[in-house]
């Protein structure tokens, strides 16, 4: 464990943030302090908002809606907003990064990288919003002519959660605002500072006020009362499955609300024997140990083919043996702190219960003792039975729990067990063999011989309880929208009280 070296990038005392709506900064009655999870020093300032201060931010996205400053524009005119956005992050991609790695604790090389996924995600949102359209139907004779129509379905509620923070609120809001939308944006309580610095960036790229509004504050209270509330036309929540099924619960209890969920994920990695060895341990470290392994599309769940299996976790040992845990801060660092204490006790809760329940530690399973923050150890699991706690739930750590098969259909029956289906990847030289495997296994995301690839151009989402809807692409614009259909008679009409 490197020593670690906070140097000049930690704030002298906190950034004091407001929060917005309407267009403007408001002060909190309240505030919080945040701690940096990696140095455990004070970094941020954010207002403990009220539901008072919720129908304040619902009442200007639906004046903003009602009034078409922003869905009766064209798609090329919201495209420019967008666009100038984009370059807005550009002109800002290092202190967006900074406040990740403060608030998140996530490598800054990381943190860089996902700035430059959410510029992309801003200028594809550009492209949607140019193409999406309805359709026509010239088929129902000549009398009658049918088109359909695509309309924002209104005020949306966004939920984001502290693991990605501004790259999923980027993997949302401009495609929502793509749609015509309008948007009020909770993020999680202990990473919210780039989600405001957002509203700066929109603010100064053109975006009428009340289109996109944050309000910051707890889930308990805030992302509770933005659920049920019945100014809202559809919700978008990323995080557990269980809250996400809370999220059905109020939506049925209030309005109705439409609502897109992308939830947990215990996700398969399978691989062959005919595989690359090397390639796939690389893929599978990686796969486990990005953003500490808090990520939903995590690959969780190593299914290895028994003739290499004990090979093949020598050589992915080895690999994660390797990883640079430390300061966030080192260009070099590749894994970063733990964002909450609460996770932190979690996942060094199931390595005790694999450990109890009898699977075997081939590497890692402890934390880093640094003097401040929270560390742990990348650390994989053998010996894993489908029975086993570590087999079944969502860790959301850097813990892999690896299982051995004879036979395709095995593979595919171990890749399945679970009430998941976000992601899955898969590793082998044969194309017959992995196309079979990537049209069986349920998953909404799928990856062979490479792994979290891809960008914002493509959907996604999951299968099962996984999650709803789909987003990014243009199926992430089109997920905010309604059809309407419109039929037109032309010429006389045939009457039906003839005399």
């Amino acid at each position: 464990m490197p020593e670690m070296t906070p140097g000049t990038a930690l704030p002298e005392t906190p950034r004091e943030f407001g929060f917005f709506v309407d267009g403007k900064w408001h002060k909190g009655q309240e505030m919080f302090d945040r701690h940096s999870p990696a140095h455990d020093v004070p970094v941020t300032r954010i207002p403990r908002c009220t539901t008072d201060d919720l129908d304040l931010a619902v009442r200007a996205a639906r004046r903003a809606f009602d009034d078409r400053r922003w869905s009766g524009l064209s798609g090329g005119a919201r495209a420019a907003v967008l666009l100038r956005a984009a370059e807005g992050l550009r002109r800002r991609r290092d202190e967006i990064a900074r406040w990740e790695v403060l608030e998140n604790g996530k490598p800054v090389a990381q943190a860089s990288g996902e700035i430059d996924h959410c510029i992309a995600c801003f200028e594809t949102a550009a492209g949607a919003a140019r193409l999406l359209h309805g359709d026509s139907f010239n088929n129902l004779g000549d009398g009658l002519f049918g088109m359909t129509l695509r309309e924002p379905i209104g005020v949306v509620g966004l939920i984001t959660p502290w693991n990605f923070p501004f790259l999923i609120l980027c993997e949302r809001a401009p495609f929502i605002l793509a749609s015509g939308c309008t948007l009020v944006v909770k993020p999680a309580e202990v990473t919210s500072a780039t989600t405001l610095i957002l509203a700066d960036i929109l603010s100064e790229a053109g975006i009428p006020a009340g289109v996109y509004n944050v309000v910051t504050g707890t889930g308990r209270e805030i992302g509770q009362a933005l659920t049920e509330h019945v100014g809202i036309d559809m919700l978008s929540f990323t995080g557990s499955t269980a809250v996400g099924r809370s999220c059905v619960h109020a939506s049925a209890n209030s309005n109705l609300k439409k609502l897109g969920l992308e939830l947990g994920g215990k996700n398969p990695i399978i691989v062959f024997a005919d595989a690359d060895l090397e390639d796939a341990a690389d893929g599978a470290a990686f796969g486990i140990s990005f953003n500490t392994g808090q990520c939903c599309v995590s690959s969780s769940r190593l299914i290895v083919e028994r003739p290499v299996a004990e090979e093949f976790e020598r050589i992915l040992a080895r690999k994660m043996e390797k990883i640079r845990v430390g300061d966030p801060f080192d260009p070099e660092t590749q894994i970063g702190a733990i964002t909450t204490e609460t996770q932190n006790k979690t996942i060094l809760g199931y390595i005790e219960k694999g450990k109890a329940e009898g699977a075997k530690i081939v590497t890692g399973g402890a934390a880093l003792k640094t003097g401040h923050g929270r560390f742990i150890q990348p650390t994989l699991f053998s010996g894993v039975t489908p029975s086993m706690s570590i087999a079944r739930d969502e860790i959301f750590g850097p813990v892999l729990s690896s299982f051995h098969f004879d036979t395709l259909e095995e593979a595919i029956a171990l890749a399945n067990d679970t009430v998941y289906g976000l992601s899955a990847s898969v590793w082998s030289k044969n194309i017959d063999q992995a196309l079979t495997v990537t049209r069986r296994v349920q998953a909404g995301r799928f990856w062979v011989n490479t792994i979290m690839a891809g960008g914002p151009e493509t959907p996604t989402g999951g299968f099962k309880q996984s999650g709803w809807g789909r987003e990014t692409g243009l199926l992430g614009v089109e997920e905010y929208t309604q059809v309407k259909s419109v039929h037109i008679e032309t010429g006389k009409r045939s009457h039906w009280i003839t005399s």
